[in-house]
């Protein structure tokens, strides 16, 4: 929000820096961003002086051009080549001298310098009105007047005003701030902390008056909670021109562009006291009366835009007696507004629902100064107030009279608040006791009036403009801001407690986690937890009747809390792919919300999602795709890693999946994946296949084991390994060979593992080959050929009595024993092989 320098003395007199000022601001928590300089007159015509036109003779070399020799009260008369047919001798122009910079009204900026045009030197620029930003016209150089002096500052002629912007950062819930005077308001409260006392200086409206009542307009609200007040008044014999040069650099210096005198006070006003108001051309109000009211859905109303929108049945309008004339508290209409022939209009000042207008404003894309005031609540008892100061202005920019009384429907007064501020509450919040008439000035100079005074605190009316103040802890925020934040001294002791924390924390888990993942070559996304209500539809394991619904969404596409993560994912997923970035690895911790029948749920989630390659394109490495099991064994180690085992493979029991299984572990089902289907992936118009992985992150943490762990040196003596190839059925799992192993040796059996898998050729039909290790240890002593015979061969037996599995050619003699042979043996052995 911009706030002008001179215009905020307009509201109270200080001669501070713009420095000192911008402090004060940011430490009453109105926090100034940056300031700018600002002047009327781009440039502020800096380097053109007075010169008058000693001679001048056509061009030797150009025949619309002109030689001219110019005394500019420095020395010796400047040459200077001119175009502008209307140059004569004698005449008194405004020169802009070598080195100015001069703006223009496109605001390019165009410095002078010494040159030479057609051959003949030229030591500076006569200047035509639009040239200097003083007007539009370019028809000829403009001529001074005939009294001045050569070497006079042209500056010095005209109304240039310079001034200092401020660029405050306005947080949402500081609506009384949203204006000059709000700020003045605070910046006088925080003057008068610092022992300065200013008066805050507000337009009289003792100059109004009603002239005639010879326009009147009819005024009914059908809704009033939709709008709560309503002012009118009509104003004839108006003439739509342009703003005085004051007015029309009140707006230029806070970016607003001039349009008319009519549209510029309207502007003036809104900024100035913070009450949007609107002009309707009262010509064109059929029937001559206005009704604030909603109309049927479906609705078309071309706004000023030119743009023609569909109104929803919830959309308040301001209607003449046949249609629509305007958005209420958000855009006007087109064929309604002010126009160049437009001499009287009928001026609507009021306070509509914040509510309404918020999601009116967000519902038809529309974000203008009047919405965003109206949205966050404006004060309702300046609304007859701020309409009397835009007419006693109109009729000093625009001439007309007042051609009616002023119309005010205000059915139910929105009333002050009361509260009461506990004196040991507000020590306990500040962290400091502040003196009891401290808080009682502090209170006054924000306007809040004191309705009683005792030992525990104060009663008080807080005014209804406050809308942000509304409980004890408010107030104790209003009184810390104004006394001042650096004002609260740190205390020299610090107390502190011990606090009981459990030993799984949960941030850790998720960073320990978070960092394993992003060593893999995962990145991190983190996705709006509102979506789209219609994405519960693409899964049968969602239920839109569970959705968690918005009150006032911003949008169609935010109305529910999401019930799954991989919606947001699959929605960045497919950003990064139209992107051309294929290899793609993302996570997201995250909650999902549910609206169940016996009430709402939050639960806690880890979300993966994997597409194209393993590892980016190089020179030196072969492109492999992320598959199922690559992703299988990432979930297992980052499971491992937190020290959870023992888990249970079962179906996933979720549509999303075309194919998925679900790890189960004691506390319930801990991760779910698998390969999205296709129609899901359809909707978000990604053609590539997509693994997606999601940790139910609360069974997890429950899952952590939580008692101490146990140290063991490395054993010292050897692993040794043994392999099977066996010929199974196709529906036996290596899942179920792995347990059966470890089951039937439970002591020196330390890990089983599947190397090869092959089905096809020379193979029965309804059978594969799987090609297992099984890694042997006792950690006490080496193991010998006998132990280890015995256990194969008891593992040779529980796999043909269980499964029917039978050892395949390769190793008649039941196992190997590559693993004990030494080393040498083994490399005469491989290069045997190589060498046939």
């Amino acid at each position: 929000m911009k706030i002008s320098y001179n215009w905020l003395k307009q509201f109270i007199k200080i001669d501070w820096t713009p420095k000192q000022t911008a402090e004060l601001l940011t430490d009453l928590g109105l926090e100034v961003e940056g300031v700018e300089s600002f002047t009327s007159i781009p440039g502020g015509l800096e380097g053109v002086v007075v010169g008058t036109v000693l001679e001048c003779t056509q061009h030797p070399n150009a025949d619309r051009l002109k030689l001219t020799k110019v005394d500019i009260g420095q020395g010796e008369p400047l040459q200077i080549v001119c175009g502008a047919p209307n140059v004569a001798k004698g005449q008194k122009v405004p020169v802009a001298t070598i080195g100015t910079i001069l703006y223009g009204k496109e605001g390019k900026p165009l410095e002078i310098k010494k040159g030479k045009i057609r051959g003949e030197e030229s030591h500076g620029m006569i200047c035509a009105e639009d040239e200097l930003g003083l007007g539009e016209s370019h028809d000829g150089i403009m001529v001074l007047d005939h009294a001045l002096a050569p070497g006079a500052l042209v500056s010095e002629l005209f109304e240039v005003e310079n001034d200092h912007v401020f660029e405050i950062g306005l947080t949402p819930n500081r609506a009384d701030a949203m204006s000059h005077w709000g700020v003045a308001r605070d910046l006088r409260a925080g003057l008068i902390q610092k022992e300065i006392q200013k008066e805050l200086i507000t337009p009289s409206t003792s100059n109004f008056h009603v002239d005639n009542r010879t326009l009147k307009i009819d005024v009914a609200v059908e809704n009033s909670d939709l709008a709560p007040r309503y002012c009118g008044i009509t104003i004839g014999g108006l003439k739509v021109a342009e703003s005085p040069t004051w007015l029309q650099n009140r707006l230029k210096s806070i970016g607003l562009s001039p349009i008319n005198n009519i549209v510029d006070v309207t502007n003036y006003i809104l900024h100035d006291l913070g009450q949007p108001l609107h002009a309707f051309d009262a010509r064109k109000i059929n029937g001559d009366k206005v009704i604030v009211k909603t109309v049927p859905s479906g609705t078309k109303f071309k706004t000023l835009d030119g743009i023609e929108r569909t109104l929803h049945e919830e959309d308040l309008m301001i209607c003449n007696g046949e249609k629509p004339m305007c958005i209420a508290g958000v855009f006007g209409g087109l064929d309604s507004g002010v126009t160049e022939s437009t001499t009287s209009i009928f001026l609507e000042s009021a306070y509509f629902n914040p509510i309404s207008i918020r999601k009116t404003a967000k519902r038809h894309g529309l974000n203008t100064d009047a919405s965003f005031r109206f949205e966050r609540g404006i004060d309702p008892n300046i609304t007859e107030y701020a309409l009397k100061c835009a007419v006693i202005l109109l009729e000093e920019v625009a001439g007309g009279q007042v051609t009616s009384d002023i119309v005010d429907i205000y059915p139910k007064k929105i009333g002050d608040h009361q509260v009461f501020l506990h004196f040991d509450n507000a020590t306990k919040l500040i962290g400091k006791e502040i003196p009891k008439e401290t808080i009682k000035e502090i209170l006054m100079s924000l306007e809040i009036k004191i309705n009683n005074v005792t030992e525990a605190g104060i009663g008080m009316t807080i005014p209804a403009y406050r809308n942000d103040v509304t409980r004890e802890a408010d107030v104790i925020e209003e009184l810390l801001r104004v006394y001042g934040y650096n004002h609260v001294e740190a205390s020299e002791k610090l107390n502190a407690s011990i606090a009981l924390t459990e030993k799984v924390e949960d941030h850790k888990i998720q960073n320990r986690v978070g960092h394993q993942l992003t060593a893999l070559g995962f990145h991190e996304m983190l996705n709006n937890s509102l979506t789209h209500q219609e994405f519960c539809t693409l899964s049968d394991s969602l239920n839109p009747s569970h959705s968690v619904k918005i009150l006032n969404p911003l949008s169609k596409d935010l109305e529910v809390l999401r019930q799954s993560m991989l919606f947001g994912g699959l929605g960045s997923l497919a950003f990064n792919l139209n992107r051309k970035n294929k290899n793609l690895k993302l996570f997201e911790f995250g909650n999902t919300y549910h609206q169940f029948p016996k009430g709402r749920e939050e639960h806690k989630h880890l979300s993966l999602l994997l597409s194209g390659n393993k590892l980016e394109d190089s020179w030196n490495v072969s492109s492999e795709a992320t598959s199922f099991f690559y992703l299988k064994g990432i979930l297992l180690s980052i499971l491992d890693g937190l020290g959870i085992d023992d888990l249970e493979e079962k179906g996933a029991e979720n549509t999303i999946f075309s194919e998925g299984i679900s790890l189960k572990g004691s506390q319930g089902v801990l991760v779910s994946f698998g390969v999205v289907s296709k129609k899901i992936l359809k909707h978000f118009d990604i053609d590539v296949e997509v693994l997606y992985a999601d940790f139910d992150w609360d069974v997890v943490l429950k899952s952590i084991p939580t008692e101490n762990f146990k140290i063991r040196p490395i054993p010292k003596y050897p692993k040794v390994k043994r392999d099977f190839a066996l010929l199974l059925d196709d529906s036996i799992t290596f899942e179920s060979l792995k347990n059966a192993a470890l089951q039937t040796e439970k002591n020196l059996l330390k890990e089983v593992s599947l190397f090869d898998v092959y089905m096809g050729k020379n193979l029965p039909t309804g059978k594969k080959s799987y090609a297992l290790s099984f890694t042997l240890q006792d950690e006490h002593k080496t193991l010998t050929d006998k132990q280890i015979d015995k256990i194969m061969s008891k593992l040779q037996e529980r796999f043909e009595k269980d499964f029917g599995a039978k050892l395949r050619e390769r190793s008649r003699q039941g196992f190997t024993k590559l693993g004990q042979r030494p080393m040498a043996q083994q490399c005469q052995q491989l290069i045997e092989q190589f060498s046939k």
